[in-house]
């Protein structure tokens, strides 16, 4: 065997993946909490998202997010789940990007650039424009049961005693990312949405239904999907 070109390849192969690690690693990951008080006591529920900013040489990409929809399990058969969307004027899925990012900025009162965002420490309240739209099911296996929750006013959609006491963001290593498999490698995107709503990888477009049912604005312009999961 001609051993030759094994050194090149070598090099190449290690230069590819390495900046194909570079182009792909996530900017930042953050923890995403969301607390409501029922008259049981508090529950919660929280999930780590991926902040991809785009590296390509392209340069016709634009940041994403990774990772899945928060559900919070509130008992007796309710639950409230964080999408990944905003409003305003109609759905946006694009702001759920910044969503840590504002937070900080807002808590510390000076702005926060997106790459100091790793270094950062300790947990931050996500408030008033900052929080994502809240949704509710009736039942969690039927998209046409969804209806929205104001974050003022969750008792008029889950009941009296419910209401949200708080939603918070706090930046996690990015781990040795992509061999973040928990532990030490470093904290993994969060999944588990699809366990607790089953209807939605089905046909159809089930997820515009949802968000149809919750009687949110412009549906038809966005991937529904993406409100519950990014990939």
């Amino acid at each position: 065997m001609n051993f030759k070109w094994f050194g090149p390849v070598a090099l190449l192969a290690a230069l590819f993946i390495g900046d194909q690690i570079r182009i792909n690693r996530p900017g930042h990951k953050y923890r995403l909490t969301v607390e409501v008080e029922t008259p049981e006591g508090s529950k919660s529920a929280s999930g780590v998202l991926a902040v991809h900013p785009d590296r390509g040489y392209s340069r016709g990409g634009h940041t994403s997010t990774k990772g899945d929809a928060i559900f919070v399990d509130l008992g007796g058969g309710k639950n409230l789940v964080a999408l990944l969307a905003h409003i305003d004027k109609k759905l946006d899925l694009d702001d759920i990007n910044y969503v840590a990012l504002r937070a900080y900025t807002a808590a510390g009162g000076k702005r926060v650039s997106f790459n100091e965002m790793n270094r950062l420490t300790g947990s931050v309240p996500v408030r008033e424009a900052l929080i994502p739209v809240l949704v509710t099911f009736a039942d969690p296996a039927n998209p046409g049961t969804a209806r929205a929750i104001s974050p003022d006013d969750a008792e008029a959609a889950l009941g009296k005693g419910y209401r949200l006491q708080g939603i918070t963001a706090e930046v996690v290593p990015n781990g040795l990312w992509p061999l973040d498999f928990g532990g030490a490698l470093g904290e993994p995107v969060t999944r588990g949405i699809v366990a607790k709503l089953p209807w939605l990888n089905g046909a159809g477009n089930p997820a515009a239904i949802a968000l149809r049912a919750a009687g949110l604005p412009g549906i038809e312009a966005i991937d529904a999907k993406e409100a519950f999961t990014r990939k």
